[in-house]
């Protein structure tokens, strides 16, 4: 694009709130570059042009609210198997068609958020598949060349923010379709853990499975999207130091492309520059498991979804030819069938997630590697599969991902890597990921966008609790790395209230600290406030020995945390060290 217009999420809320920018002014630049990108097939149905000029309209007379309306004049796609109220849902098939009465859940917090759809976009029939191909409303132009497919099943989605016809869009995820398009199309794609994000009004594909997803240029702008649409859960961070799980040789399968393959080994180095701690996993139970969701009983919850209007509809409805011999293949399998096949997940299950236990995520390709649209109409169904390599076991597995570009092959096309998580870690995984894209820099999409400022990267919101420290965990001191190893972070410095008295208990090395709180001549004392993940915190008391616990320790601002506290008969024929103010200054008696 050579339009000056930054259409990124911060960037026209920075401009809507300096007063240089109306949505009015908004609406007709991307009606421009929409009428620019011609027949792209991109969209299945557009919100009139005059109905778009009179949101923006109604917007413009709204500016005082902004403070209110996070996503104020914020233009949106949204793939066509979501219901917008106004426009129908075809979910890429003509004789599907229906006129939804109310908008998806999603999406109607999104239009609350003062968010306008521009319309809905193109996917793979009934989002079965990721090439982006399978639709009788045509291919969408990959933007970086458009022989190569865009990615499915969210193609249309993929493509309207790369090509920065929009702000961000909605996908939906079952097998990667919210992955694949952003890995092809140079985007973020935030896949968030299954039941986050409300699947109301959307057409199923796979019930149990499904996700809404969200395309964006950047991660600071998919998380403005997610707050919105829902609240995420409170998590812990990914450190300066973390551990990440990588693909072994033998596991590393990139169908012949030497160029993703390659590209695949410079994002592990760039993640272990970062700070990053490689564990080569083994990606048998995540491979067996993504082979379920085609190869098994699954197939059976798409034919449930859409299989008798498939079956029944005749030749004008436009049922692709491919989708239809999926979907119906789902009567092949028994009621056996299904429970077996939950029997092995289980397992699988199990394997996958006790090798996650210690690490912060595992990285993988977004795709093996990428097609032209001219390979898929020869190998229609094993190319399709290929592309699901990386991706089909998430959503099985209960988890968040978040796909990030990672840079191009030789020829130009896009490569992505995909970062995934435990449930719950799409915020966490967020804010890394704005990390990588600072460290990695990279256009956004294919558009003269620029990554918004720092101050609106992702930050975490965590549950943490504080634990106030008097003795030797405190910073530089030998148990410091308890906490540091727990994920402990340094709050605050500070001094108690003076009403403790404070102890040098024997034993050792050299001694222990003990503070007790006394009704008079209390003293004030040298301490540290850190925080812990709330999860970390059981671990961490373990190690700690009698007759030390955790109390409430009164700080000098009259506030109350969480805190070491000695039980008052161990003092007896301990050494009182009140006068000296805390621990720091008694080890330096010792060294006298």
């Amino acid at each position: 694009m050579t339009a000056l217009l930054d259409l990124g999420v911060h960037a026209l809320r920075s401009a809507y709130t300096a007063g240089t920018l109306d949505v009015g002014h908004v609406i007709e630049e991307v009606l421009k570059r929409i009428a620019a990108a011609g027949d792209d097939r991109v969209w299945i149905t557009r919100t009139p042009d005059q109905d778009l000029r009179a949101a923006a309209v109604r917007l413009d007379a709204r500016r005082r609210e902004i403070d209110r309306l996070p996503l104020y004049g914020v233009p949106f796609a949204v793939k066509d198997n979501i219901d917008v109220a106004g426009l129908p849902t075809t979910a890429a098939c003509p004789g599907f068609s229906y006129q939804p009465q109310q908008s998806a859940e999603v999406v109607r917090r999104l239009i609350e958020a003062g968010a306008i759809v521009v319309g809905k976009t193109n996917l793979d029939q009934f989002a079965t598949g990721l090439v982006g191909v399978r639709s009788p409303y045509g291919v969408p132009k990959n933007p970086f060349d458009a022989a190569f497919v865009p990615g499915g099943s969210s193609s249309g989605s993929g493509v309207a923010v790369a090509a920065g016809l929009v702000s961000f869009s909605l996908g939906t995820d079952t097998a990667g379709s919210g992955r694949v398009p952003a890995g092809f199309n140079n985007i973020v794609g935030l896949k968030p853990t299954p039941g986050l994000l409300s699947t109301s009004g959307v057409v199923p594909a796979c019930k149990s499975l499904d996700c809404v997803s969200v395309f964006a240029l950047s991660c600071a702008d998919a998380d403005a999207v997610l707050k919105v649409a829902n609240e995420p859960q409170a998590t812990t961070a990914i450190g300066e130091a973390f551990h990440f799980g990588m693909l072994g040789h033998a596991d590393a399968e990139f169908f012949g492309d030497d160029a993703y393959a390659a590209l695949y080994a410079q994002a592990v180095d760039r993640l272990k520059a970062l700070g990053g701690t490689a564990v080569e996993i083994d990606y048998a139970p995540f491979r067996d498991a993504a082979q379920l969701l085609y190869g098994g009983p699954w197939v059976a919850e798409r034919t449930a979804a859409v299989g008798a209007f498939i079956e029944a509809a005749d030749d004008t409805a436009g049922i692709w030819p491919v989708t239809r011999d999926i979907v119906t293949s789902g009567r092949e399998y028994s009621a056996v069938d299904a429970f077996e096949g939950q029997y092995e997940l289980a397992e699988l299950e199990a394997a996958a997630l006790a090798q996650m236990a210690t690490l912060d995520f595992i990285v993988v390709p977004t795709a093996p590697t990428i097609y032209r649209v001219a390979d898929l109409e020869r190998e229609p169904v094993l190319y399709n599969s290929h592309l699901g390599h990386y991706t089909n076991f998430v959503n099985f597995f209960g988890l968040s991902a978040l796909a990030l570009p990672a840079g191009f092959r030789p020829d130009g096309m896009p490569f992505g890597i995909t970062l995934v998580g435990a449930a719950h870690r799409e915020s966490a995984l967020l804010a890394f990921g704005a990390r990588w894209q600072r460290e990695v820099p990279l256009p956004l999409g294919k558009t003269t966008s620029q990554l918004p400022a720092v101050l609106h990267d992702p930050v975490l919101v965590e549950d943490r609790v504080s634990i106030a420290v008097v003795g030797a965990h405190m910073s530089g001191l030998p148990l410091n790395r308890q906490l540091t190893e727990l994920g402990g972070r340094l709050e605050q410095v500070g001094k108690t209230a003076p009403v403790y008295r404070f102890y040098a208990l024997p034993g050792g090395p050299p001694r222990r600290p003990g503070m007790v709180r006394v009704a008079e001549e209390g003293g004030a004392i040298e301490l540290e406030v850190w925080s812990l993940p709330a999860a970390a915190v059981g671990g961490f008391l373990r190690k700690i020995p009698a007759p030390l616990g955790l109390g409430t320790v009164m700080l000098a601002d009259g506030s109350g945390v969480p805190g070491f506290l000695c039980e008052s008969h161990a003092t007896a024929d301990a050494e009182d060290i009140t006068s000296l103010g805390g621990w720091r200054a008694y080890l330096k008696t010792l060294a006298v």
